[in-house]
């Protein structure tokens, strides 16, 4: 990832109307519609100050105004809260009500200047539309599969077994029909084919996990296994007071990321024989659950971007 050479950097706070603007060193705030026009408005004025944009990541409002920006050639970031909200408890500028500002944006991005991560390929952003798709419907067909449940519980099931069968055959095949189109995105691209056999050969990772961590973390295999960690929130983060002085915890990075791989690290702590062996060390320390599972996904991250960066497959190691 480059480092900031430009001569101004640019923080939005994107919402669903609205781009509130504050630029750097000139400290102008300016407020555009969040439309077509105003993504031209400000490409206008980025190119013209030789400016960076940064934005935070805002659960999918800013993918509209991202792809604007990078189509124009202009250089963009998309930044973390967590990290943000961080670095504002430091300056001890945080707001009341915890509202990430445009100004505060800006100077987060010129305090580090090698923050956020640039717009992924236009291939990885259909994987993560897709898997996102795919994740949503699975979770409405847990919820259909909990009230067939509770149906028959209530002695109402043969009421509406009819439509609960109809419901779940239209779930099945719809997730079916994403699953299709993300293995075809994945197989018409070498290099997506590797990584997904790369990160398939570790015993604990199957297709939707490795799919999941293709399409949220194409970082993988091109920074660190520090990076690594920090970037999916399993990085160790020390506190400085008095009452919490010592001990460690994660957080920040990306949640869903953070998610798919303790669900893996649940499966390969006692899976694979390489991860439960360092699983078992820890239990016999008396290391309690979450710390196990915990200790298991970061390692486990940190190998597969070992793996992803030699372009090399799983094979039998000790940890």
């Amino acid at each position: 990832m480059d480092n900031v050479p430009q001569d101004a950097i640019i923080g939005i706070d994107v919402s669903r109307d609205w781009l509130d603007i504050h630029s750097l060193p000139d400290n102008q705030r300016l407020q555009l519609p969040n439309t077509d026009g105003g993504h031209e408005r400000l490409s206008e004025m980025a190119l013209s100050q030789s400016a960076l944009v940064c934005f935070e990541a805002t659960g999918g409002q800013e993918w509209r105004l991202w792809s604007a920006l990078d189509a124009a050639g202009i250089v963009t970031r998309q930044l973390p809260p967590a990290q943000i909200k961080a670095f504002a408890a430091s300056r001890g500028t945080r707001a009341k009500t915890d509202r990430i500002d445009a100004e505060l944006i800006a100077r987060f991005m010129a305090f580090r200047p090698d923050a956020g991560r640039t717009l992924p390929h236009e291939k990885i952003r259909r994987l993560r539309a897709l898997t996102s798709k795919r994740g949503q419907l699975v979770e409405t067909r847990k919820r259909l599969l909990a009230q067939i449940k509770a149906h028959v519980k209530l002695g109402s099931a043969e009421m509406f077994a009819e439509m609960d069968e109809d419901l779940k055959a239209v779930l099945g095949d719809q997730i079916a029909r994403l699953e299709a189109q993300i293995e075809q995105i994945i197989a018409a691209d070498e290099t997506l084919m590797e990584t997904s056999e790369i990160l398939r050969s570790v015993p604990g990772i199957g297709p939707v996990a490795s799919t999941m961590l293709i399409a949220e973390m194409p970082e993988l295999g091109h920074i660190s296994g520090e990076q690594a960690a920090a970037l999916t929130g399993l990085a160790p983060i020390a506190h400085d007071s008095v009452s919490l002085r010592g001990k460690r915890a994660i957080g920040g990075g990306r949640r869903l990321l953070r998610h798919v791989l303790f669900q893996v690290a649940l499966v390969a702590s006692h899976h694979n024989s390489v991860l439960k062996h360092f699983a078992d060390r820890l239990r016999a320390a008396g290391k309690p659950h979450k710390v196990v599972i915990t200790a298991v996904a970061r390692k486990l991250v940190t190998i597969v971007n070992a793996l992803c960066k030699s372009r090399q497959i799983w094979a039998h190691q000790s940890v």
